[in-house]
């Protein structure tokens, strides 16, 4: 059979959870040369999309897919632009060398295939997240990093720190991932498909104006839990707690971009709107200071870093809610820079960790010149961070300058956001560089030695491409950032990213100022730390104990539903689910006016009259009867009597079924009486006469309505004659009322009998725990007659 393109591109997609399968095997069986093993299935992705990077930088995008759930129009599409191509490979570029560099981090660690496994669940996931062109497959691959980042954060499970990070992670990003469903659906219901691309270039949208609040809303909450924006920021310092490389991945390519990702893809459709700017330029500047101050009292390296991935998350969505050219290339090249610089340096913070047993700067000095090369890749790393000629990280730095245009006091602003954010990451950058390698070198808790070939070989090349793009500016413009930022805005973008320094431009001046006050505030970081720990001091509360609280209040209210709701009294269940239905079925009736007038009755025999009789005299003993075994029996009398209306109006096999359910129900609640060892007698006041009497009444006229309501309208005999039809060519019978519960509603019946099952079983669970209570334990003989 010939594989199709189409199928082939899907079967790509899945590589990486098909090496997952395998990776605990190749751990146990190659050790840690598993990682650079496995790292061949994301290198050589890394190529085939690499390969497609002259067709889509020429306008070409690759659109492949294959019917999923035809019935329902689901199409597993892939689109592969140069929004997702640039994700693509940043992911399996970077992922390789996170695999290689894992199995040599965790060299010895008894669940290193395990960890190896999540790694790659989590790659697969993000791809699978970036190149979906449909919005269920968009959703199930969000979850899927959801999980899988719940399992690399928790994956020290023994430690409650990282269990607490994991389940915080998750519920965060939960949050999100149900308001991404519920976007995502009403997006459907507005543009009836399910692609993306063609959602987002769908004017019905803009004609539905009601719905662009809500599809809105949905979309930011989604992306901004996912990408740590403030107020829900607090999830990401916590995922420190996970080994170094899953920190490296996370922050650099794969989940917190993934918010960044969904804002820059619904961009055309949500964008040019001032609540499109206002709330993105507003939560992004929020974040982008929040998140550079808050690094700056850092002492712990991993945590350092992780804070300032809050203020580039921040920056990227403030430049996203500015939507134009300079913005949008602003955003291609920052990404790129950042996922360079940002992977570069927590893998040197996982080798210093790993060679001198300690992350804290305060107590680090002096490395230069016994962990060199990690110096050289963190120089390379810090340096682009700071935003300096020739890195990558400057280029980035020149286009968000002129991202604002016009100096409206909005635009100034935003200026003044970005250069304040800027320098404070830059000041983060050199405490980086600088406290822990320069100086005289202080006694750490192990003697430093440099990390291996493995572990310093991807820093060193992430540094090393930050600084060779000065070699190919053309190819990086018009091949990477430029198609990224064409596929944003759906149309072509002009080339803004250059080395030439034109003094007589604002953006090279910001970077001046920029670089000043990041070195000001260098000198005086002590100082400012001093005063953000004593701020924190006097401050006590934040989001990470709010959430907590929050949760622990969730807790209490659960705990307060249930006690109130589910206090163990049959009774009150029964009558508040009785009062219920009669309010659903009464309701509609009376508001909507819709009480059904009286039908004209043929006369009815004398036989008629006696069965409905019969039923009326079991309903009235069930509501009176003293004795419970009475009720029982006018139970059965009520259900006999149907039985006989059935048998009466042409319906013989009914009628048989309900007989025989009659007669199992009566013989069942009998034997179980003398089982439960309840009294004969059921004494009810008369307000609970009264009560159950009057309720009961009132479902039944309510239903009696009901049913009349729906004779009056037309009989649509389709289905009926369905069955008619197909009762003998299909299932053989020409019984159609046993052809409709064996065959065509086969699976109800057998979804019916195993409930019934399962309940008997319940019941005789209950009767035997029962009787094991009621019967007395055999005593024990005593010591001394034991003994004697």
């Amino acid at each position: 059979m010939e594989l199709s393109f189409d199928i082939f591109a899907v079967l790509l997609l899945l590589v990486p959870f098909a090496a997952a399968l395998v990776a605990p095997l190749a751990s146990q069986a190659m050790g840690k040369a598993a990682g650079w093993v496995l790292a061949l299935v994301p290198a050589a992705l890394f190529l085939n999309f690499l390969a497609m990077l002259p067709g889509v930088a020429a306008g070409s995008p690759v659109m492949v897919g294959i019917d999923w759930v035809p019935m329902l129009e689901l199409r597993l599409s892939l689109l592969v632009d140069g929004l997702s191509l640039v994700f693509a490979l940043a992911i399996t570029g970077i992922g390789t060398f996170i695999l290689a560099y894992s199995g040599a981090y965790l060299d010895g660690h008894p669940q290193r295939g395990r960890f190896l496994a999540f790694l790659l669940l989590f790659m697969g996931a993000m791809l699978g997240l970036v190149l979906s062109d449909s919005l269920v497959a968009l959703f199930v691959f969000w979850e899927l990093t959801s999980v899988a980042s719940f399992l690399l954060i928790g994956f020290d499970h023994e430690r409650p720190a990282a269990r607490r990070a994991a389940m915080q992670a998750l519920v965060v990003t939960a949050i999100g991932g149900l308001s991404l469903m519920a976007g995502g659906v009403l997006l459907r219901v507005i543009s009836g498909t399910w692609d993306i691309s063609a959602i987002a270039s769908s004017p019905l949208l803009a004609e539905a104006g009601w719905a662009y609040p809500f599809v809105l809303g949905f979309i930011l909450l989604a992306a901004f839990t996912k990408s740590a924006q403030w107020p829900f920021h607090f999830w990401l310092p916590g995922a420190m707690e996970a080994p170094t490389p899953v920190s490296a991945y996370l922050h650099s390519a794969t989940m917190v971009q993934a918010g960044i990702y969904l804002l820059a893809r619904f961009s055309p459709l949500l964008a040019n709107t001032p609540y499109w700017q206002i709330l993105l330029c507003g939560f992004g500047g929020i974040t982008l200071l929040w998140g550079a101050l808050v690094a700056l009292k850092q002492t712990d390296l991993k945590q350092l870093l992780a804070q300032t991935t809050i203020a580039s998350l921040g920056l990227s969505v403030l430049l996203l809610g500015l939507g134009n050219d300079h913005a949008v290339m602003a955003v291609a090249a920052y990404f790129i820079a950042h996922a360079l610089y940002k992977a570069a340096l927590f893998l040197v913070a996982g080798i210093i960790d790993h060679g001198t047993g300690t992350r804290d700067i305060t107590v680090l000095g002096g490395l230069r010149d016994t962990l060199t090369i990690s110096f050289i890749a963190a120089a390379l790393g810090a340096l682009s961070m700071f935003g300096v000629p020739p890195f990558l990280g400057y280029l980035a730095k020149e286009v968000m300058y002129a991202a604002p245009g016009t100096a409206d006091g909005w635009r100034v602003a935003v200026l003044a956001v970005m250069v304040a954010g800027n320098a404070l990451l830059g000041a983060a950058a050199l405490a980086i560089i600088i406290r822990p390698f320069m100086g005289a070198l202080k006694p750490t808790p192990q003697p430093p030695h440099e990390g291996g070939f493995t572990l310093w070989i991807g820093p060193i090349l992430f540094g090393l491409i930050g600084l060779a793009v000065v070699f190919a500016i053309g190819f990086y413009d018009q091949s990477i950032a430029g198609p990224m930022a064409s596929s944003i805005v759906r149309y072509k973008v002009e080339s803004h990213v250059t080395y030439a320094i034109d003094l007589a431009a604002l953006p090279i001046w910001l970077s001046v100022a920029t670089w000043v006050l990041a070195l000001l505030v260098y000198l005086r970081l002590d100082a400012l730390r001093g005063l953000l720990l004593a701020l924190e001091r006097r401050f006590s509360w934040s989001w990470d104990k709010g959430f907590d609280q929050a949760l622990f209040g969730l807790i209490r209210l659960a705990g307060a539903w249930t006690r109130f709701f589910h206090h163990g009294r049959l009774e009150q269940y029964l009558i508040i689910a009785v009062a219920a239905l009669a309010l659903v079925l009464l309701l509609p009736l009376t508001v909507l006016n819709g009480w059904p007038s009286w039908p004209a009755f043929r006369p009815m025999q004398f036989y008629e009259w006696g069965a409905f009789a019969l039923a009326a005299a079991g309903a009235v003993i069930v509501v009176t009867s003293r004795t419970r075994l009475g009720t029982i029996v006018a139970l059965g009398i009520q259900g006999l009597a149907v039985a006989l209306i059935f048998l009466m109006f042409g319906a013989p096999d009914l009628a048989f079924t309900q007989l025989m359910v009659e007669v199992l129900s009566v013989v069942i609640l009998a034997l179980v009486m003398t089982r439960l060892n309840l009294s004969a007698n059921d004494p009810r006041p008369y307000e609970d006469w009264l009560r159950d009497g009057s309720l009961a009444l009132v479902v039944g006229v309510a239903m009696s309505a009901l049913l009349l309501k729906v004779l009056e309208g037309l009989f649509d005999s389709r289905l009926g004659d369905f069955f008619a039809a197909n009762s003998v060519p299909l299932a053989h019978g020409r019984n159609i009322v046993n052809v409709i519960l064996v065959d065509f509603r086969g699976l109800d019946t057998l979804g019916e009998i195993s409930v019934v099952m399962a309940a008997g079983i319940a019941v005789l669970a209950l009767l035997k725990r029962q009787h094991k209570r009621e019967t007395p334990a055999p005593k024990r003989p005593s010591r001394r007659k034991e003994a004697a």
